[in-house]
């Protein structure tokens, strides 16, 4: 439990969700709270009811520890399928999926790290966390750029070392924010509490200035979320657009509306809800964030598995219709 200083004022305090302990003659009342926090305060703060607390707290870890079970299914999937190895879609879909389990890990046991008394531990999770948020935003923005490369460049992508200078992104610029902010301020990471109205906060080992996490998680989505909303509109144009399209049939457009559907997912763009958790729309739009973003990676999960299937579907169909070529030849 984590115990803080309340007011210096023994007579105005809130008990909500904390229990007071003063002693004979101390000059302070020690409290020992329990309130619960949310996946969205990786990006914004906010005063919420007790009851709404407690029910995006539930939301939040029933979502990310289904998020993380099935995350490391795919792992395993695909380090134990020598096809999926060879396949530099699915390299990159595994790239996001290590993100996220990084996220989920490390955002999981943040308030218990938070109450703990080791100040070395807060760190290391307060560093993670913000490391895995960022990485998982710039895979998320590979993940649009090369789907744009895959479906509308088609001809001429090749490049040299393509998925080495993806890894150098999609890693390596998250650790050098992380690392600018540890030079520029080495107390910028730790014990990190939330709300604002409320005396009785909750706390989590994560970005201890505002500014710095409006600025880094809030800044940097905005632009992943511009980028990859053009991704997912040139997407869109061509599933649209040419003859074949025209001829496919009712259950095969069915089934590229589930593809779209879940490549929104894919490319983040329902963390896009995190603009609506400002002013009158506050409350629906973080409950909107928590029940879809949670479970992301489990959503991923599902794209990767499907996806999977559809080429292996494919390979079998083309060995069918290269053994009735050589039977018709015979």
């Amino acid at each position: 439990m984590l115990q803080y200083l309340c007011l210096s004022d023994l007579t105005k305090f809130s008990t909500d969700g904390c229990e007071t302990f003063w002693g004979y003659n101390q000059p302070y009342i020690t409290c020992s709270c329990d309130h619960l926090t949310y996946f969205a305060v990786l990006m914004v703060s906010a005063d919420l009811s007790p009851k709404d607390a407690e029910i995006l707290f539930y939301i939040t870890y029933i979502g990310c520890g289904i998020s993380l079970f099935a995350l490391v299914i795919t792992v395993g999937l695909f380090i134990t399928t020598r096809k999926l190895r060879g396949d530099d879609s699915k390299k990159i879909h595994i790239s996001l999926a290590a993100s996220l389990i990084l996220l989920n890990v490390h955002f999981l046991p943040s308030q218990a790290a938070a109450s703990s008394s080791s100040t070395e531990l807060c760190l290391y999770v307060a560093l993670l966390l913000h490391y895995s948020l960022l990485a998982s935003f710039t895979w998320m923005a590979l993940e649009g750029f090369h789907l744009y490369l895959v479906l509308v460049k088609v001809f001429n992508i090749y490049v040299r070392r393509y998925l080495l200078k993806l890894s150098v992104v999609g890693w390596g610029l998250p650790a050098v924010i992380v690392t600018i902010m540890v030079i520029i301020r080495k107390d910028t990471y730790g014990r990190a509490f939330l709300g604002f109205s409320n005396a009785n906060e909750t706390a989590i080992c994560y970005i201890t200035d505002d500014t710095a996490k409006m600025v880094t998680t809030l800044g940097l989505f905005s632009v992943v979320f511009l980028f990859n909303v053009i991704m997912f509109g040139l997407t869109i144009k061509w599933y649209m657009g040419g003859d074949l399209n025209k001829e496919r049939r009712h259950h095969e457009a069915k089934q590229e509306i589930c593809t779209l559907l879940t490549l929104m997912v894919l490319l983040g763009l329902t963390w896009g809800l995190i603009f609506f958790s400002f002013g009158h729309l506050d409350t629906p739009g973080l409950y909107s964030f928590c029940i879809l973003n949670s479970l992301q990676g489990f959503s991923v999960s599902i794209y990767f598995v499907l996806s999977w299937k559809k080429s292996k579907e494919a390979e079998l169909e083309t060995g069918k219709s290269s053994s009735e070529t050589r039977s018709s030849n015979i």
